[in-house]
C-alpha cells in the first residue's frame, strides 16, 4: 500500500454522501479499495444549508470508506453542483512570438480567453478548451509545435458562487480531510459513463441526482455546454408523498419498489398497500395512478431538457442521443419517455468498469463519484508517507477481511 498512490473521490450529494477511495501503480491501472455512503443531511438542491449536519455526513461517509480501505484520507477531490453554477462559452486571440506555438502561448490564449468580467461574488471553477484554431485552420485539440502567426481559443467556463463553494470546502476540511480539487459534477460523471466515442459523435448526458438535474453537452470530444436544473429526484418523491398522503420515506420505497412513469406499461388491475401518516390504516392504491403522478413529473424534466436542446441549438450537435445517468434514472420506463419527447436516442448510462470492487459501483447513482476518482487521477497522486504506514497495517488486516467477505457476497 505504502509504495500506491491514494486517490479519493468525495460526492456530496443531496440525498447521500458517497466517499471513494482507489490506488494506482500506474496512469491506467486504477483500483477502488474503499467505499463509503451515507444518508446526506444538510444540503437542499445542491447547496449547504446546515453546516453541522453536512459535516456529520461526510464524517460517517469517510469513516466507513476509511474503515474498508485500510488507510488514512488526507485529501479528496469533492464534486459540486447546485443553482448557482452558471457556465458561458468565450474566445481569446493571441500573437505568436516565435516561429512554432509553445506551452506558454497556449497559457496565454486561455488567460485571454477567460479575461471576461465576472461579478465579484462569482469563481472560475473550470476553463475546458474547446477547439484551438492557428491562422485559418480550426478544429485543433492540441496546437503545440504547429507553425502560425494568429493563435485563437474557444474556450467553456464553468463559474460558481464563491459563498456555497467556500461552505462546502468549509464542511470537507472541518472532518479533517482537505479539497484537493473541486469538479463540476456532471463534468464528472461524464468521464465514468461516456466512451470517447460517444464524446466525439455528440451527445447529452442528464444526471438525474436528488436535488439537480445536471446537463453536460458534448462534441468532438470537447464540452459545449453544462447547466444544472433545480429538479432531482426527491421532487418525484415528494409528488407522491402529496398525491399519496403518505411520508417521504413510504413514498421513496414506493418510487423505487414500484415507480414507473409510463401508465401503459404498468398493469391497469393492479394495487399496492401503502402506509399512511402515523395513527392511520394502510390503503390500496392503484400503480397506474403512481405511474401518472412520476409520469408528470418526468415529462416536466423532459420538457426543460427539450427547451435546453431548442435554445441552445443543440439539435444537429447531439446525433448520439441522451444518456441519462444518476439515481433518479433508475425509475422504470424513464429512456422510452424522454426518447418519445425529445425525439433522441435515449438510454440509461452506467459508469465503466476498472479495477477492485467496481462490481458493486455498477450503478447510475455512482456516476459522479467514480468520475471524481478519474479526475483524482489526473491530479498530483497523494503518496501514503510513513506516519500513516503504521496505521495502515494495523487497519489492513482488518480490511482485507472485511474485503474477501464483501468478493463472497457479490
Amino acid at each position: 500500500m505504502k509504495e500506491k498512490n491514494i486517490l479519493v473521490g468525495l460526492d456530496i450529494g443531496t440525498t447521500k454522501v458517497c466517499t471513494i477511495v482507489g490506488t494506482r501503480a500506474s496512469e491506467s491501472d486504477l483500483e477502488i479499495i474503499g467505499i463509503g455512503t451515507h444518508p446526506s443531511h444538510g444540503l437542499k438542491k445542491g447547496s449547504v444549508v446546515n453546516i453541522d449536519k453536512t459535516v456529520s455526513s461526510i464524517q460517517a461517509s469517510l469513516e466507513e470508506a476509511k474503515l474498508m480501505a485500510g488507510v488514512n484520507i488526507l485529501q479528496a477531490t469533492i464534486g459540486i453542483a447546485g443553482s448557482h453554477i452558471y457556465s458561458f462559452n468565450s474566445s481569446g486571440v493571441v500573437a505568436i512570438k516565435g516561429k512554432e506555438i509553445t506551452a506558454d502561448d497556449v497559457e496565454r490564449v486561455i488567460e485571454a480567453a477567460k479575461a471576461v468580467v465576472i461579478p465579484s461574488d462569482r469563481q472560475i471553477l473550470h476553463v475546458i478548451p474547446r477547439e484551438f484554431r492557428v491562422d485559418n485552420t480550426r478544429g485543433i485539440k492540441n496546437p503545440i509545435g504547429m507553425c502560425g502567426v494568429r493563435l485563437e481559443a474557444h474556450v467553456h467556463v464553468v463559474t460558481g458562487s464563491i459563498s456555497l463553494i467556500q461552505n462546502l470546502v468549509k464542511c470537507v476540511e472541518q472532518t479533517g480531510v482537505s479539497a484537493e480539487n473541486i469538479v463540476l459534477q456532471p463534468i464528472a460523471s461524464s468521464e465514468s459513463v461516456l466512451s470517447n466515442e460517444e464524446k466525439d459523435m455528440g451527445v447529452m448526458l442528464v444526471d438525474i441526482g436528488g436535488g439537480t438535474t445536471d446537463i453536460a453537452v458534448w462534441k468532438d470530444g470537447s464540452l459545449i455546454h453544462s447547466q444544472i436544473i433545480p429538479v432531482g429526484g426527491n421532487h418525484f418523491t415528494n409528488d407522491l408523498a402529496v398525491a399519496l398522503k403518505v411520508p417521504h420515506a413510504e413514498a421513496e420505497r414506493i418510487k423505487i419498489n414500484h415507480g414507473c412513469v409510463l401508465q401503459e406499461s404498468v398493469n391497469q388491475s393492479a394495487h399496492i398497500t401503502v402506509k399512511g401518516i402515523a395513527g392511520t390504516r394502510p390503503r390500496e392504491v392503484a400503480i397506474n395512478y403512481i405511474a401518472k403522478v412520476l409520469g408528470a413529473r418526468a415529462e416536466e424534466l423532459f420538457d426543460i431538457v427539450k427547451t435546453i436542446i431548442a435554445d441552445k441549438e443543440f439539435e444537429q450537435d447531439i446525433t448520439g442521443g441522451i444518456v441519462l445517468t444518476g439515481g433518479g434514472a433508475l425509475i422504470k420506463s424513464l429512456p422510452e419517455l424522454g426518447e418519445y419527447i425529445i425525439g433522441k436516442p435515449t438510454k440509461i448510462g452506467y459508469p465503466a468498469p476498472f479495477g477492485g470492487m467496481t462490481n458493486i459501483m455498477q450503478n447510475p447513482k455512482f456516476s459522479t463519484v467514480m468520475g471524481l476518482l478519474i479526475e483524482s487521477g489526473r491530479h498530483k497522486p497523494i503518496e501514503v508517507g510513513k506516519e500513516e504506514s503504521v496505521q495502515v497495517d494495523l487497519i489492513g488486516k482488518l480490511s482485507d477481511s472485511l474485503k474477501s467477505v464483501f468478493k463472497e457476497i457479490f
